[in-house]
């Protein structure tokens, strides 16, 4: 069981409370055409006050399952019922527990007339250089060149064995261990859905700047920030109804949504946003 979904759970349910219980409305997954592209790698959740959460959905069987219909029976349910769902097994309910988790953040986020700041850049405002070693969880492969010409050394950790080894400009290791010798970390909101993100920090604790990043990591940052996690970089929903539309069509959803870096100090705390509502 998730240690880290333990915790967002326990801050979730006198939020859930005070924000009257809201319920799943609704479950857009992105079509076929949407296949082998962004626009395909994420569904989205919708709560009857509008929030919406977003949730990765190409582990495992989860798209197809989704597709089949097997979110249904969570519309209609309170969204800290689904959200309970976390600390299960993967699967279709885990990927949904988060996405409502996601979603109430979202909700608490919105009545209290607070928006996470614009993006930066791509990679939370990491700005590696020639004197840094970078570890990256997970191969980010769409910023690799931008990374490598960069200047500093690169160690990346994979779940997959045959990446492992030297490439050019970079290392490939199966040893978590490894980040212990880097002083900033990139890693992606998949880990919330894996259940490593635990065992990832744990190595981490050294580094001067660790930025976890992706559209699943949009909830609530507190029990992310007590972890050691320094910046958060995510995707903020400006317009639920032409986001879900666009998603629901397989479409780019620009103009829907934007890219937010949100800094540890920059974030006022769940405990003072229930105060402005």
């Amino acid at each position: 069981m998730s240690r880290f979904g333990d915790e967002t759970l326990a801050l979730l349910e006198p939020v859930a409370d005070a924000l009257g219980q809201p319920r799943v409305r609704a479950m857009h997954v992105p079509p076929p055409p949407a296949d082998g592209s962004r626009r395909g790698e994420f569904a989205a959740l919708e709560l009857d006050d509008g929030a919406v959460g977003l949730a990765y959905v190409l582990l495992g069987d989860t798209l197809p399952r989704l597709r089949a219909g097997d979110g249904a029976a969570f519309i209609g349910r309170t969204a800290l019922e689904v959200a309970r769902h976390m600390t299960g097994p993967a699967g279709v309910p885990r990927t949904l527990g988060w996405a409502a988790a996601q979603a109430l953040g979202v909700s608490l986020m919105t009545r209290a007339g607070w928006s996470p700041p614009p993006a930066g850049d791509s990679i939370g405002d990491l700005h590696p250089g020639p004197g840094d070693h970078l570890g990256l969880v997970g191969l980010f492969g769409p910023l690799m060149p931008r990374l490598l010409a960069s200047g500093a050394r690169i160690t990346v950790v994979e779940l997959r064995a045959e990446l492992a080894g030297r490439h050019e400009g970079y290392e490939v290791t199966l040893d978590t261990g490894a980040l212990r010798q880097c002083n900033k970390v990139l890693a992606t909101g998949t880990m919330l859905l894996n259940d490593t993100l635990d065992a990832v920090l744990e190595h981490t604790r050294g580094a001067e700047r660790v930025a976890l990043v992706g559209p699943t990591v949009g909830g609530l940052p507190d029990v992310l920030f007590a972890r050691g996690v320094h910046v958060l970089g995510g995707t903020w929903v400006e317009d639920p109804v032409a986001f879900v539309r666009a998603l629901s069509a397989g479409e780019e959803r620009r103009g829907a949504a934007r890219k937010f870096t949100l800094a540890r100090a920059q974030w006022p705390g769940w405990r003072t946003l229930l105060q402005r509502i």
